[in-house]
């Protein structure tokens, strides 16, 4: 069999996949000068200046004349072949359009324009003939600096100085003023720096984890270790030996708020910052991650799940931190699970995948004991600390008054460490301050205009919220529905209003609120975090945010004020969430030399998932779990998919919902139940109606494949949307 050509002379007929939604690769000419397969280039659709990829030969199966050439290749490295299968994969599995695919690995500004320039400052000749002070901070901070390159910013900064100091001197000449490109290389990390001394059977995993990287093959390996085991260091060992083979590492965080802590402790390891890539980075930021990235001048990033689309030219090592985290599911546009496509891409690239969870998914437990995955366990906290004594406050007993949540014994624990110096956090999994607000007049709840949800009161805005689509709006003086004046009242508690709560109970008490909702950038909350780890707080509110990792080392006390919140509803993953959630929280105490001690308020602490929550008997827990869904046929031991229409007209989605439901013909083929359709849990957001449909299949059914078949014969008009979601994780 004849392979296909990697290079395509001038005028060869090529097929160039665009990021616009088309079903298809189309027909281009090779611009001047011949393209290599994988070229990003820039072609003409219809009117347009469009960007593509060269994806291989055309298919010349329209009029030939009519094919028109590519305007130009970009100055990019073209996108390796494993890049490409990664994306046909991913599109396979998550039955998304290659289009979509490809705007997931193009998503940074620019990739066209030239390298793009700015002005640096270096020490230029001679000394100024009149020294100010100022003149002489400067010119010492060129000095020390040994010659770097500073923006005007940075050297003003360095210096002390203000920036019409710098320009004065670069007038004399003593300091140079020059243009050098913005997309320049990141600096170096040193594999062999000095690392962290390691207790025995974290020496053990580090270890283990080199040789495994050392191999140069595929391999996933489940790092698990309770809170405060030392996980990150042991994966940074592995990391240090994927650079020391002169390959790229990702390190995928869950969290923004995250990245501030761990980029210290890379840099603090390998002697320098590596390449960020998140929503909070700036968009010439991101251009210059996507470049450098693509040069293989970037040898680690920490990132947020898109950046497992970055275009790596060694990736080596995949680090998926806190795999369990929900917000590894991109559950808007293309619907994926970052572990997962993680994993494909490793197995695309000879590259190895660390999991790292105290309380790992059911998914990863299950690979794990089927030896899919290999199983790495850390059964001690790092250095002097200990795990948290853990046990539950029956609330049934407590004669709290209506507007009071925080007991009376968790009370007196949250003053007895404020009172010794130490820190307290109080855990409640609802932003804002009252989830319903309704009128004691008439009853009627405010809800959102344009979904089926309740309006969430946030007295820090001053505004109601809904959590759907973010829609806001004053809260009201008087009831909507029947006018009646202040008889609206907030119905139970919300972060905000627990904070309320706090003020009253210890007045004396610095409060800190860490919720998502409560700052307006990444890096305001990136700040409070350091301000807290440094003190700057006695008492921490925080939602499910304050449980991803952050190293508290003052922190001694946990109270979970509604540990049975989780353990509402029929969500088929309520219980696994409910104790990785809780697990992790009462993980945040202790983590320094001081031991530390969760309370869990409850209202059945006899359930089964707060007794092994208590008990840390986790392998019977997740022995349990995987018993109940093994039985029913669920995921892991079965197949799920989530079919979500929407449109404006309700009777639009439930028509299509009851043909899709009649003509299942493709899904019985392969043995698949349809279940619906019926109205999705919220069934109107953003003044969309929804319907859900569930298709559960057996483990080895070929699900993608009958679905593609049986939603194909269904054309959709107007504004009709149907999205098919592979593995779904929230049945909202």
């Amino acid at each position: 069999m004849q392979s296909s050509p990697t290079f395509f002379e001038t005028g060869a007929l090529i097929g160039v996949l665009t990021t616009q939604p088309l079903d298809r690769v189309l027909d281009y000419r090779a611009p001047e000068g011949g393209c290599f397969v994988g070229a990003f280039v820039e072609v003409p659709l219809g009117p347009r200046k469009v960007l593509g990829v060269v994806w291989g030969p055309g298919q010349g199966n329209w009029d030939i004349s009519k094919v028109r050439s590519v305007i130009r290749t970009l100055d990019a490295p073209p996108m390796r072949e494993e890049m490409q299968a990664f994306l046909t994969k991913a599109g396979d599995y998550t039955l998304t359009p290659m289009s979509a695919m490809l705007r997931l690995a193009t998503r940074a500004p620019g990739l066209g324009d030239p390298p793009s320039m700015r002005k640096i400052y270096r020490l230029g000749d001679g000394r100024p003939e009149r020294e100010t002070d100022a003149r002489r901070r400067v010119l010492a901070a060129l000095e020390e600096l040994g010659g770097l390159s500073l923006t005007l910013g940075e050297l003003a900064e360095a210096a002390g100085v203000t920036q019409s100091v710098v320009k004065g001197l670069v007038k004399l000449g003593c300091v140079r003023e020059e243009e050098s490109p913005r997309d320049t290389a990141f600096p170096y990390l040193d594999p062999d720096l000095p690392s962290k001394d390691l207790a025995e059977d974290q020496a053990q995993a580090a270890a283990h984890l080199r040789d495994k990287v050392k191999s140069d093959n595929y391999g996933t390996t489940l790092l698990h270790g309770v809170t405060g085991s030392g996980k990150t260091e042991v994966y940074l060992e592995a990391v240090a030996e994927c650079l020391r083979q002169g390959r790229q590492a990702l390190v995928l965080l869950p969290e923004i708020a995250l990245t501030a802590e761990f980029l210290t402790r890379v840099q603090e390891r390998f002697g320098a910052k590596p390449a960020e890539w998140h929503s909070g980075v700036t968009m010439t930021e991101r251009r210059r991650v996507w470049k450098m990235v693509g040069e293989g001048s970037a040898q680690m990033v920490i990132g947020a799940r898109s950046a497992l689309f970055l275009p790596f030219q060694q990736l080596g090592l995949i680090v998926v931190d806190e795999e369990h985290d929900t917000s590894y599911k991109q559950e808007e546009g293309v619907l994926y699970n970052a572990r997962d496509m993680a994993v494909l891409r490793a197995s695309l690239n000879g590259a190895q995948v660390v999991l790292a969870s105290a309380t790992p998914s059911l998914e990863t437990w299950a690979n794990a004991e089927a030896g899919k995955y290999e199983k790495l366990t850390l059964k001690s906290r790092f250095g002097e600390s200990v795990m948290p004594e853990m046990r539950a406050l029956d609330m049934r007993g407590e004669k709290l008054p209506s507007d009071r949540w925080i007991s009376e014994q968790l009370r007196v624990a949250v003053q007895m460490r404020v009172d010794a110096g130490e820190q307290a956090l109080l855990f409640l999994n609802r932003r804002g301050y009252a989830p319903i607000t309704i009128c004691r007049a008439c009853g009627h709840q405010v809800g959102c205009e344009h979904c089926d949800a309740r309006m969430v009161e946030h007295r820090f805005l001053k505004r109601l919220i809904c959590h759907q689509c973010g829609e806001s709006a004053p809260i009201p003086d008087k009831c909507p529905s029947c006018e009646a004046e202040g008889r609206m009242a907030p119905v139970g508690p919300g972060v905000e209003r627990l904070a309320e709560e706090a003020e009253k109970l210890f007045p004396d008490a610095r409060i800190s609120v860490l919720s998502s909702d409560m700052y307006g950038s990444a890096r305001a909350l990136k700040a409070e975090i350091e301000g807290i780890a440094n003190g700057g707080a006695d008492i921490i509110i925080g939602t499910q945010l304050v449980a991803k990792g952050h190293n508290f080392p003052l922190l001694t006390l946990v109270g979970v004020i509604d540990a049975d919140l989780g353990l509402q509803g029929s969500d088929l993953r309520a219980a696994e969430r409910t104790f990785q959630l809780m697990r992790q929280v009462a993980g945040r105490a202790g983590r320094a030399v001081k031991p530390g001690i969760a309370l869990l308020q409850s209202y059945q602490p006899e359930h089964p998932v707060i007794r092994a929550i208590l008990n840390g008997d986790e392998e019977n827990f997740w022995q349990a779990e995987a018993d109940e869904r093994r039985a029913a046929g669920m995921p892991p031991f079965g197949r799920m998919a989530g079919i979500i229409l929407s449109s404006t007209d309700v009777q639009e989605v439930f028509d299509l919902g009851n043909a899709l439901a009649r003509n299942d013909a493709a899904l019985r083929r392969i043995g698949a139940q349809v279940f619906g359709p019926a109205p999705a849990p919220i069934a109107r957001v953003r003044g969309r109606h929804r319907v859900r449909l569930l298709v559960k299949a057996d483990k080895g059914a070929p699900l993608q494949a009958a679905l593609a078949d049986w939603v194909r014969p269904y054309k959709l008009k107007g504004d009709l949307r149907l999205a098919i979601d592979i593995d779904p994780q929230s049945f909202y």
